[in-house]
């Protein structure tokens, strides 16, 4: 028995969600599905706009055919990407001509962000400015970034507080020291220093950051000391050893913990620790599994049913039929067939889910969104044309760290988001394509990834839901 919508959502990232939302807003009976749990707890929870202009020189439309000749630069050749930015829209029509923020438009990053903070209300800062925020990450990294966790805002950059990092001795991948070290050489404008602690020692060695969390949720009692209590005692002796230029400061009035404090009540674990401490407590964005990051899966999740979208996981996309009667595109406009229904893996059992308009946000190359192999890419729902150079070696260049062109490889929509086919036409008239599946930006290196998610998400799901109108 078919599974009938008005809009049929594909992936559960940002931009899937995204989309979802801005179609139910517009009245659009919808539906999400996605393969797998969104890629959101392995990721910094963290919302980038735009952080660097990459360099303009390589960075050209692909085109298929045989090589070019100089594809591949000395890498002393390639510029270096523009950046840190202040501002990410005033650098959007500096972006090459097909990368999404140009398809969409500079609006439609603004209002994907305003969209954003109406989801999750006061559990992100940063929408008082279009100005990014300089937030220092797992590493020792200072990232921009548009929207932060309220949990990190102390630990912003631009304050020029002296500032304690807190580490654990019994958790390896994350060395305090070396952290406060490198922030330090990236010129931050504060004195930094780390410290190791021994709190996590009560925990087995291999126990997830998720049980440390909880446990400062429950406030469970450590050798009789309840747990929130036994790290300010832990953390205590360290704050003097923050040292400036005269030698030492009285007391520090920040302290920076790696981001597992708390799951559940994470602001009540912080204002805790603060007032215990006598100084402010921030997070610091970590690797997976990230506690930042299943808390914003969380809010993005609750928001889809407050907008009355229904969703299922496990449910990965293994087919689909194109309409019948022949396509013609959306608003009689001629372009395109049209996808009637999706063939879904729903249990073990195939199930057409059918929709008068398709939304394809499943990621890129990282979240399986696009597929390669030695023969090219591809894109593997609905076999969307993915543009690419003829010569292999063309895919990447010898310098690491320059600018890869496989890093923008996608399928290449109109302005409203329908993906094109080789000829440049449009291949269907009532398929929008949203996120990390659009080619034309190198997110990783731009730090511009939640960006053109919230920015063609919107798009999409508006688009969308006007096909069904239509």
């Amino acid at each position: 028995m078919a599974i009938d919508s008005e809009v049929l959502v594909v992936g559960g990232g940002i931009a899937g969600i995204t989309a979802a939302i801005a179609a139910a807003r517009e009245g659009a009976d919808t539906r999400l599905v996605s393969h797998k749990a969104s890629t959101l707890r392995q990721a910094s929870g963290l919302i980038d706009a735009l952080g660097y202009l990459p360099a303009t020189e390589p960075a050209k439309p692909l085109r298929e055919g045989p090589p070019t000749a100089g594809r591949n630069l000395d890498p002393d050749e390639w510029p270096d990407p523009e950046g840190p930015l202040a501002d990410p829209f005033e650098a959007i029509d500096r972006l090459p001509e097909d990368h999404p923020y140009r398809l969409v438009g500079a609006d439609a990053l603004r209002e994907g962000l305003d969209l954003f903070d109406d989801l999750v209300g006061d559990a992100y800062l940063g929408g008082h400015t279009d100005r990014n925020a300089l937030v220092p990450t797992f590493g020792g990294s200072v990232k921009p970034t548009a929207r932060y966790p309220a949990s990190a805002a102390a630990g912003i950059a631009s304050d020029d507080r002296p500032a304690l990092i807190v580490g654990f001795r019994s958790l390896t991948e994350y060395d305090a020291r070396t952290f406060a070290d490198r922030l330090a050489a990236a010129g931050v404008p504060f004195d930094v220093a780390g410290a190791e602690v021994e709190f996590a020692e009560a925990f087995r060695a291999d126990a997830k950051i998720t049980r440390l969390a909880k446990a400062l949720d429950r406030d469970e009692p450590i050798d009789g000391t309840p747990a929130r209590e036994a790290l300010a005692k832990a953390v205590g002796p360290h704050l003097h050893d923050v040292v400036d230029g005269e030698g030492g400061v009285d007391r520090v009035e920040r302290v920076g913990f790696p981001a597992f404090l708390g799951d559940d009540h994470p602001a009540e674990v912080r204002a805790e620790l603060a007032d215990r401490l006598g100084a402010d407590v921030f997070e610091i964005p970590m690797g997976p599994p990230s506690l930042p990051g299943l808390r914003l899966e969380d809010l993005l999740y609750d928001a889809l049913d407050d907008a009355g979208v229904r969703f299922e996981t496990g449910t990965p996309a293994v087919g689909y039929e194109v309409d019948a009667d022949g396509g013609g595109g959306s608003g009689g406009d001629g372009d395109g067939d049209r996808i009637d229904h999706l063939v879904m893996d729903r249990k073990g059992s195939e199930v057409p889910y059918g929709a008068e308009a398709v939304v394809l946000a499943t990621g890129g190359l990282v979240g399986k969104g696009l597929d390669s192999d030695r023969d090219g890419v591809r894109e593997p729902v609905l076999d969307l044309h993915v543009p690419q150079p003829a010569d292999r070696y063309e895919w990447f260049v010898d310098d690491a760290f320059g600018e890869q062109p496989y890093a923008r490889f996608g399928v290449r929509p109109d302005e409203r988001l329908r993906p094109l086919d080789e000829s440049g036409e449009v291949a269907y008239g009532n398929v929008r394509v949203a996120g990390a599946v659009v080619g034309g930006a190198d997110v990783a290196r731009e730090k511009s990834a939640s960006g053109v998610s919230l920015a063609t998400g919107l798009v999409a799901g508006r688009e969308a839901a006007r096909e069904v109108r239509q």
